[in-house]
């Protein structure tokens, strides 16, 4: 059993999306980040960056507790613990990794600041809103053109994929348009339709997103209330 600290957020949705993917069993235990709850301190001693996701495995290695954040380190050792969704030949599963750190490492911090800029930030700055709007775009071609060489970003359907469909969900936001990158709009129609991405989306989707226009929801997000010790 995987006890599951989330929120539906994109970094949520790859762990609900890969646990229904493999049929892990998983129980959620919900995080709701737009009150603070992230910065708990039950929650501090699993995930010390007071982010989610984050997992506590009952039957980690060696038959003991394993406690994870991150959630590209989650999707690796769910991966590694179920056989599912990344090869254990070397080839393939740097292909996988490689491409699961590009979007740690890139898509979702661009996006997140392209998010942040063109719709919470209180002030609206237009070379910020420039900068992270065509950074989007750059990165949603190289998607494209990856496509256009195989179809999924390892080759197989992996949790590169996983990883990274959850971001691009808000393309619209994000400035851009999916008719633009007609290999990214195959590839994102195609894991729209699959069932355990239908399913790992529904979970816990009738929450309300945070009113960022209550002051003290948007310290909690963004501002002061995050670096206070709890």
């Amino acid at each position: 059993m995987i006890d599951f600290y989330y929120w539906p957020t994109p970094n949520g949705h790859k762990i609900t999306i890969f646990l229904e993917e493999t049929g892990l069993p998983y129980e959620i235990h919900p995080v709701n980040i737009g009150k603070g709850e992230q910065f708990e301190p039950a929650f501090l001693r699993i995930s010390p960056n007071n982010k989610m996701p984050a997992i506590i495995d009952r039957e980690g290695p060696r038959g003991k507790p394993l406690a994870l954040f991150e959630s590209g380190a989650i999707l690796i050792y769910l991966a590694e613990k179920s056989g599912q969704l990344m090869p254990s030949g070397p080839e393939g599963r740097y292909q996988v990794i490689q491409w699961l750190m590009f979007q740690m490492g890139g898509v979702g911090p661009m996006l997140g600041q392209n998010h942040h800029f063109r719709r919470y930030a209180p002030e609206k700055i237009p070379y910020a809103i420039d900068r992270y709007t065509n950074e989007a775009r750059r990165l949603y071609g190289v998607i494209d053109k990856r496509l256009g060489q195989a179809p999924y970003l390892a080759g197989d359907y992996s949790i590169a994929d996983i990883a990274t469909f959850p971001w691009l969900r808000g393309y619209e936001g994000q400035g851009q348009k999916l008719e633009d990158f007609p290999n990214l709009k195959r590839w994102f129609d195609e894991i729209s339709q699959r069932p355990a991405v239908i399913r790992g989306l529904a979970v816990m989707a009738d929450q309300p997103r945070p009113q960022l226009d209550n002051p003290e929801t948007w310290s909690v997000m963004f501002g002061a209330k995050q670096f206070e010790r709890r």
